[in-house]
């Protein structure tokens, strides 16, 4: 664990800006124990993260809410980044990209917020969770070391199966809440959209300059664009206003902006220096399952045995993605 923590230390907070080869980097290779639990973690603040956000709709409209959040964790990174002497502008050549996954971040949430409106919770996390397979699809198009065999092609479409499995009710009836027809249809390609640019951010983070650049700069490149235009629409939609403020809001508010878009974007982004994307990005499936086991033991929502073997097969395919192969580095 010590040499991890060293490793941490270093690789996530570098004090200096590492130079433009490939050779600078650490091999990515398949995630071993120590990224497996880092990733569980994560998708356990990510789904954790669905019950703060309910948790602060009662103060803060949900568009600027995640303003907010970008733009709280952006300062964060700047001052982490600043105490840690860790260039943030610097013209390094990933002015380009960084700009570009900012806008594909953005765009991810905006399609979310605005397809809820228009769609059921249950079918945008359906559709939202595609983005495993973009994922996978566009790292084998783009970077020659993400090349997946059939056996994790198999792993990635049996989980997503177990994804869907979990919100099968709410997909299946909650197109039936929607007048008309076509709004479902909009908000359900929303949903789509959503995935694809989740995805997209991945690609991009993981085939461009950024790939070589520091975790830190690669989330703040994040977080001002995101929190520019979101906070922007929030104007554009009369979001831009503070509700009911309770202190539960406010906790919830500072957990996403603090742990989430802060700390586990930061290990997120420091994984995709170390790890195949791919096989890291299978992991999010359980993001929306965890999600389901906080609503249940902090909101008292129903649970299903739908639920347990959605799990169980989220999990198989998980443990297909990363089933051990000849090759595993890059």
């Amino acid at each position: 664990m010590a040499r991890w923590a060293g490793l941490l230390s270093y690789d996530l907070f570098p004090t200096r800006l590492r130079p433009m080869s490939t050779s600078a980097l650490p091999a990515r290779r398949a995630p071993d124990s120590f990224a497996i639990l880092l990733m569980i973690g994560l998708c356990a603040i990510w789904g954790l993260q669905q019950v703060a956000i309910k948790s602060t709709n009662v103060a803060l409209p949900p568009v600027f809410q995640a303003g907010l959040r970008s733009a709280i964790a952006a300062v964060l990174v700047w001052g982490w980044a600043r105490s840690r002497g860790t260039p943030l502008f610097r013209d390094d050549g990933t002015l380009g990209a960084g700009l570009l996954a900012g806008v594909l971040f953005a765009s991810e949430f905006v399609c979310i917020f605005l397809g809820l409106t228009l769609t059921s919770a249950s079918r945008m996390a359906v559709f939202l969770y595609t983005a495993p397979c973009f994922t996978a699809l566009g790292l084998h198009w783009f970077v020659d070391g993400e090349r997946m065999r059939r056996i994790q092609w198999l792993g990635i479409f049996v989980a997503f199966a177990g994804m869907a499995l979990a919100f099968a009710d709410g997909f299946l009836h909650g197109r039936a809440a929607q007048s008309p027809v076509l709004t479902g249809v909009a908000g359900d390609a929303l949903g789509v959209l959503a995935g694809i640019a989740w995805a997209a951010t991945t690609v991009v983070v993981r085939a461009t300059r950024l790939a070589h650049s520091s975790a830190s700069k690669t989330l703040f490149y994040q977080l001002t664009v995101s929190a520019a235009v979101l906070l922007a629409l929030a104007l554009a939609l009369g979001q831009a206003r503070v509700e009911t403020v309770t202190p539960l809001a406010m906790v919830s508010l500072a957990y996403q902006a603090v742990v989430v878009a802060f700390v586990s974007y930061l290990v997120w982004f420091w994984l995709l220096t170390r790890y195949i994307a791919s096989r890291l990005s299978v992991f999010s499936f359980l993001t929306p399952l965890f999600g389901v086991t906080f609503g249940v033991l902090l909101l008292g929502e129903s649970f299903s045995l739908r639920f347990l073997m959605a799990a169980v097969l989220v999990l198989t395919g998980i443990a297909l993605v990363n089933a051990p192969a000849k090759r595993v580095t890059v």
